[in-house]
């Protein structure tokens, strides 16, 4: 092997990621430039997002502003996007309410970005043979996908582990495509949207102590997952679910 080797290159590959306007989904854009990926972010932010193509090494990187909840949206990033070697479903909503408060709308509103829309796009994708043969599809899920955790998550929770069940679905059905689909299961992570939460900073601090490591993680470190399963260095993987959590629910 040469000084040079790295089999979690990105060398060659065009790899969208939606939410790239700030958190898990900016930090995922900007490591997957640094290791040679020419990158589609999407947003609805057109600022945030020209401020996320700012952050991004090398040229030829693209970007796509809009909601996806909107099926013309979707349609439209569907026909516009180059052929993918990789997709990174970043987009995500957070909520904490008691269940004995939640109602039909809320589910909806939670639903529709946690789940249905990277569902619809992934469909599309799918459909219109957007993702090349061994291509990979990283959903970010979340430790309530797969786990109970705090309490007041449960309209949350209950979309991330739908989104887990699809990935555990998708997984065997695109595998005949030569194309992968696993998921990253967060804990805690430092990003704006923890801050737009309920929780008071010293709620935040107490919480955080309960993490074996003592800390929430870090945004590049859910990139950094997704490099390597989208690189080359996880071709025998899929359908899996990958938990980082700094221990949280270590047992």
């Amino acid at each position: 092997m040469g000084i040079n080797y790295n089999p979690f290159s990105l060398e060659g590959k065009t790899i969208l990621v939606t939410g790239a306007s700030s958190g898990i989904g900016q930090a995922t854009a900007i490591e997957c430039s640094k290791m040679g990926a020419k990158v589609i972010i999407c947003g609805r932010d057109k600022e945030r997002l020209n401020n996320t193509l700012s952050l991004l090494e090398g040229d030829n990187h693209l970007t796509f502003e809009g909601d996806l909840l909107h099926d013309e949206v979707l349609n439209n990033l569907v026909s516009t996007v180059p052929q993918l070697d990789g997709v990174v479903f970043s987009a995500g909503k957070g909520l904490t309410l008691p269940f004995q408060f939640s109602t039909r709308e809320k589910f909806d509103d939670i639903f529709n970005v946690n789940f249905f829309s990277p569902i619809e796009l992934l469909r599309l994708l799918s459909k219109k043979k957007k993702i090349n043969q061994n291509g990979s599809v990283v959903f970010i899920v979340s430790i309530g996908g797969v786990k109970r955790f705090s309490v007041g998550n449960s309209i949350y929770g209950a979309s991330k582990a739908a989104l887990q069940s699809m990935v555990n679905f998708t997984s065997q059905e695109l595998a005949s495509k030569k194309i992968r689909v696993n998921s990253i299961c967060p804990g805690m992570v430092e990003t704006p949207l923890i801050r737009r939460g309920t929780l008071t900073e010293e709620q935040l601090k107490e919480d955080m102590d309960k993490y074996p490591l003592k800390r929430y993680g870090k945004p590049e470190d859910i990139a950094y997952a997704s490099i390597y399963l989208l690189s080359e260095a996880s071709s025998w993987l899929t359908g899996q679910s990958i938990v980082i959590d700094g221990g949280a629910t270590a047992k």
